[in-house]
Parts: C-alpha cells; sequence; structure tokens
C-alpha cells in the first residue's frame, strides 16, 4: 500500500535538518527561521501520513515496526515544534531534526517486510506502544539535551565563543530539560510495560524485546532515583541519558 505524503515528509525534512545543521555555523537566524516553518510544513505532511496508517488501513494501528517509526518520529518533531515555540530556541533542531530523519529511513528500508498482527486486543496494542513511544520521545529529549549541554559546556571551558555557543541555550536550560524529560519518558514507559504485560498474559518468555525493555526500565529507574535522591545533575545526567538511549536504540533494533 502506497502512503500519501511519506516520501514527500522525508525529503522536506531532510533539507530542513540541512538548513538547521548549515544555520549552527553562522550567527544570522535566517536559516534557523527557514528550518522551522519548512519542519512545520513537513510535520502537516506527516500528520496526514500518520493520520492514513492510524485510521486508513485495514491492520491494528502500531502493530507494524514502519508504524511505530513513524509515530515515533512524529512525537518528536511535535515536541519540538512545543518546546521551540515556548522557548524559541530553534537550534534544537539542529539534533531533533536529524534524529526524525533516521528513524524515518529507517522506517523506509523495512516496511515492505513485516508482519501484520491479527487485531485482537486493539486497544491494549494502542496502549501499551503509544505509551512506550510517547516516552522514547521524552527519552529522545534527554538525550539530546544531554548532547546540546556537553558541547555547550566543553565551548565554555575551552572559551570558543563561536556561532553555535552563541545558539545553544544556558547550561541550566539544558539541564532542566533533561531532568523533565527523563521525569515524564520514565512514568510513559512503565504504563506502556505493563499494558504490554497485560497483553502477554504476564508471561515471561526471555523474549529479546522482553529483556533490552526491562533492561532500559531498570537503567532510567537507577538514573530517575539518582536525580531524586542523590542529586545528579548536569554532566553526569548527561552522560547517563546518552548511555541510556543507545539502549533505547536497542530495543527498537530488537522489536524491529
Amino acid at each position: 500500500m502506497t502512503i500519501p505524503y511519506f516520501e514527500l515528509t522525508l525529503i522536506v525534512y531532510f533539507f530542513g535538518a540541512g538548513l538547521f545543521v548549515t544555520s549552527l555555523a553562522v550567527r544570522t537566524e535566517i536559516l534557523s527561521s527557514l528550518a522551522v516553518g519548512m519542519t512545520a510544513f513537513g510535520f502537516v505532511l506527516h500528520s496526514a501520513t500518520l493520520h492514513t496508517l492510524l485510521f486508513g488501513t485495514d491492520h491494528v494501528a502500531l502493530s507494524r515496526f514502519f508504524d511505530v517509526m513513524v509515530f515515533f518520529a512524529w512525537g518528536l518533531i511535535l515536541t519540538f515544534l512545543i518546546v521551540e515555540y515556548a522557548n524559541r530556541i530553534p537550534v534544537l533542531g539542529s539534533f531533533v531534526l536529524p534524529l526524525a530523519v533516521l528513524a524515518l529511513i529507517f522506517a523506509a528500508t523495512v516496511k515492505q517486510d513485516l508482519q501484520v498482527l491479527e487485531p485482537v486486543l486493539s486497544n491494549i496494542i494502542w496502549l501499551h506502544v503509544g505509551m512506550i513511544v510517547s516516552g522514547t520521545v521524552a527519552f529522545a529529549l534527554a538525550f539530546v539535551a544531554g548532547i546540546m549541554y556537553l558541547l555547550q559546556e566543553r565551548l565554555l571551558k575551552s572559551r570558543q565563543f563561536t556561532p553555535m555557543y552563541h545558539k545553544l541555550p544556558p547550561l541550566d536550560f539544558l539541564d532542566d530539560l533533561n531532568r523533565k524529560s527523563i521525569f515524564l519518558g520514565f512514568p510513559l514507559l512503565t504504563l506502556g510495560i505493563v499494558a504490554g504485560a497485560v497483553w502477554e498474559n504476564f508471561v515471561w518468555n526471555w523474549d529479546p524485546k522482553q529483556i533490552s525493555t526491562a533492561l532500559t526500565w531498570l537503567f532510567y529507574l537507577i538514573v530517575l532515583l539518582g536525580r531524586l535522591l542523590m542529586g545528579w545533575r548536569a554532566k553526569h545526567a548527561a552522560y547517563l541519558t546518552i548511555v541510556g538511549f543507545v539502549g533505547v536504540l536497542v530495543t527498537f533494533a530488537n522489536v524491529g
């Protein structure tokens, strides 16, 4: 089945990502503004694509890996647009949009050879996948905030006042964004895991998906408790969330 606007969405995002990355090397905000506008246009196309996948096909929504990756990229772009609108930090797109592009390219490489699930317990599937993907979006934002924090800290320490330095937000803002993203992502991931356990009738069979998901949940639990009880902040938390998101990518690879 042809998915309307998918290829066009990917093309628009690709050029938008190019503008965002290029804008890191110049002081002017023109490229960033153009990139934000292009991203918003791509998001409209992306939303039409997602609507078709959720409501315009004959399989259970979000039961295919292709659907999941399209939904993940959509949530990532939506989050960026909200944060950018609230805080006016278009530089975030220089890190978020390339990640969304990679997710869509990955989706495009696997969309033809997937087994479609039978339409059973579809509401549980929606909750299970929807919550896990939403939590993953939050962890992706924490990952991006961690990378931006480490870059900004290095520029400050080396006194390299480049265009990127002037575009990156203050360290306190990035640390706060990292913290809030983890606090949001963990309960979403937990709800998704519980829904998945209900769907599987609480059967543990040492499946790679179950193992990688459990390890990811445990890792972020440690990070969350470290933030709450041990005062982990800034650089320490940035490194941990980067490592944690690598675990998330492994989980996605197992699902795929």
